[in-house]
C-alpha cells in the first residue's frame, strides 16, 4: 500500500519526482549541433553571436583576419577611452576617478570642473537611503547571500520612488544615478546585519560622508573603526573603475538589456542584472580564484621555484587537487587572448601595495600562475590556444590585501559595474525599440495525448 499522502515529508516526494526531472530536462548533446545552436551565444571560434550594437563600451581582444580569429592585445574602451588612460590619467593628477567614470559611462562625455562637482554633489545627496529603509528593508530577514539582499534593496527602492515606472530619459538618469550612490550603501549595511545575524558580531551601522569618494565611503561604511588609508581607497578606486564597465555582451550587462528590452522599470532591470552577476561563472569568479589560490599556496614550499609551482598545477589539471574540475581559475577569457588589460592595470598599481602589506610571496605566486599555467595547459591539451590571466586572478588578492571579507567580493564587482548596467540601461530603452526575444528550437514528442487523471 502506498503511503498516505499526509505522511510523505517533503524530502521524500521531491525524491520520488527527482528521476523524472532528470529524464524529462536531458537534451542530447548532437541537438545543439544538428540545429546549429551556438550554445552560449558563441561561435565554434568562441567569437561571440552578434547581438546589437553599442557605444558605451568595448571590450577588444581578437581581429578577424580572412575568416580566421587572431589573437591581439587587450583594450577596454569606455565610450572610446581607453579605461588604462583613464587610470593613469587619474592617478597622474592623484585623485579619485570612479565617479567621472560614471558619469561618462551614463552622459557619453568626459566631466569639466563644474559638471563633476555638481555630479558628485549629487551623489552625496542621493547616498542617504530613505527613512527607516535600512531598518524595515535590510535589517528584517537577514540573507546568507549579500548580492541576494543588495537584489532586494534596489527592488525595494521602487516603493520609494514618486515615479518609478516612468521611462522618460531625464527620469531614467536620476533613477540611475541614484542606484550608483545608494548601491554602496545598500551592500555595507547588508553585510553589517549578516555579519551581526550570522557570526554573533556586534553591530555597527555608520552613514556615508558627503564630501568622501565612493571607495572612501564604502571602506568607511564596511569597518568597525571607520578608518582607512588613502592608499587603501585609491586602490579599491582603481578597483572599481576596471570593473566600471565591459561591453554589452557580458552575462549581466546583456540580462539588463533583455530585461530593459521589455520595457520594464530601472529597479528590475538592475536586480536582474545583479542575480546574473552572482553566479560563479561571472561576478564569483574571484572567489573560487582565492580558494584555488590558498590550495596551491599550502602545497607549495617556494614560490619563486617554477617546477614547484608546474607540479602543483598539473595536479589541478589532472582533477587530483582543489575542486577536482581541472580548470585553473583566473586564466583565460572569452574574449581577451594575449592579455587582460584591467588585470595588467591591477598588476601595476597593486604591487608595491603587496609590498608593503606583506603580500610579496603571495603576488609573485600569482604571477608564477600567470606565466607557467599557458605553456601547461596547451601541453596537457595538446593544443596551442593563446591564454592570459584575466581580472580575478588578481582581484581576489587586492581585496584580501584591503581587509575585505570575501563575502563582499562580488558585491564589489556590482557596485562597481552598475554604472555600466544603468547606461547600457538607457540605451537599450532609447534605441533598440524591440523587445529580445531568440528562438528555441522544440525537440520534445509533440504527439502526447491527453489522458484522464483517474487512468494515469
Amino acid at each position: 500500500m502506498s503511503k498516505d499522502i499526509k505522511d510523505l515529508s517533503c524530502e521524500e516526494f521531491f525524491g520520488n519526482c527527482l528521476g523524472i526531472a532528470e529524464e524529462t530536462n536531458k537534451i542530447p548533446a548532437d541537438a545543439f549541433e544538428n540545429y546549429r545552436i551556438k550554445r552560449g551565444l558563441r561561435e565554434p571560434d568562441g567569437t561571440g553571436v552578434m547581438a546589437g550594437v553599442t557605444k558605451i563600451g568595448n571590450v577588444h581582444g581578437y581581429y578577424v583576419y580572412e575568416g580566421e580569429k587572431v589573437a591581439d592585445d587587450g583594450k577596454l574602451e569606455y565610450r572610446g577611452f581607453n579605461m588604462s588612460e583613464l587610470i593613469d590619467g587619474y592617478n597622474a593628477e592623484n585623485r579619485y576617478g570612479f565617479e567621472e567614470v560614471a558619469y561618462l559611462l551614463l552622459f557619453g562625455q568626459l566631466p569639466n570642473m563644474l559638471q563633476l562637482k555638481e555630479f558628485n554633489e549629487l551623489l552625496a545627496e542621493y547616498r542617504r537611503l530613505p527613512p527607516r529603509f535600512s531598518e524595515d528593508i535590510l535589517m528584517k530577514a537577514p540573507s546568507r547571500s549579500i548580492m541576494n539582499k543588495m537584489a532586494t534593496g534596489v527592488l525595494a527602492l521602487y516603493s520609494y520612488d514618486d515615479n518609478p515606472d516612468d521611462t522618460s530619459l531625464e527620469n531614467m538618469l536620476r533613477q540611475s544615478v541614484e542606484i550608483i550612490a545608494r548601491l554602496p550603501v545598500i551592500a555595507a549595511h547588508s553585510y553589517a546585519y549578516y555579519r551581526s545575524y550570522y557570526q554573533g558580531k556586534s553591530l555597527n551601522l555608520h552613514l556615508p560622508h558627503d564630501d568622501l569618494s565612493t571607495s572612501q565611503n564604502f571602506l568607511r561604511l564596511l569597518r568597525s573603526s571607520k578608518q582607512y588609508t588613502e592608499e587603501e581607497a585609491r586602490l579599491l578606486d582603481i578597483c572599481m573603475i576596471i570593473q566600471a564597465e565591459h561591453g554589452g555582451g557580458n552575462n549581466s550587462t546583456f540580462t539588463c538589456r533583455v530585461l530593459s528590452s521589455s520595457g520594464t522599470d530601472t529597479y528590475s532591470a538592475i536586480a536582474g542584472a545583479i542575480g546574473s552577476l552572482k553566479g560563479p561563472l561571472h561576478g564569483g569568479a574571484n572567489i573560487k580564484v582565492q580558494e584555488m589560490f590558498d590550495v596551491v599556496k599550502a602545497n607549495v614550499k617556494d614560490v619563486y621555484d617554477d617546477e614547484e609551482v608546474s607540479a602543483v598545477l598539473m595536479k589541478i589539471l589532472n582533477k587530483e587537487l582543489y575542486d577536482r574540475k581541472g580548470l585553473i581559475y583566473g586564466m583565460g577569457h572569452a574574449v581577451y587572448t594575449k592579455s587582460d588589460p584591467r588585470a595588467i592595470m591591477l598588476k601595476k598599481y597593486a604591487s608595491d601595495v603587496a609590498t608593503k602589506r606583506g603580500y610579496g610571496d603571495d603576488f609573485a605566486l600569482l604571477e608564477a600562475i600567470e606565466r607557467i599555467t599557458p605553456k601547461l595547459f596547451n601541453s596537457f591539451k595538446g593544443t596551442s590556444k593563446p591564454m592570459c590571466a584575466n581580472v580575478d586572478l588578481y582581484s581576489g588578492l587586492v581585496y584580501r590585501m584591503l581587509d575585505i571579507p570575501v563575502e563582499m567580493y562580488t558585491p564589489l564587482f556590482a557596485i562597481s559595474r552598475v554604472s555600466g548596467w544603468c547606461a547600457h540601461r538607457i540605451e537599450e530603452y532609447q534605441t533598440s525599440k524591440k523587445i529580445i526575444r531568440p528562438a528555441y528550437k522544440f525537440i520534445a514528442n509533440n504527439s502526447n495525448v491527453y489522458v484522464p487523471l483517474d487512468k494515469r
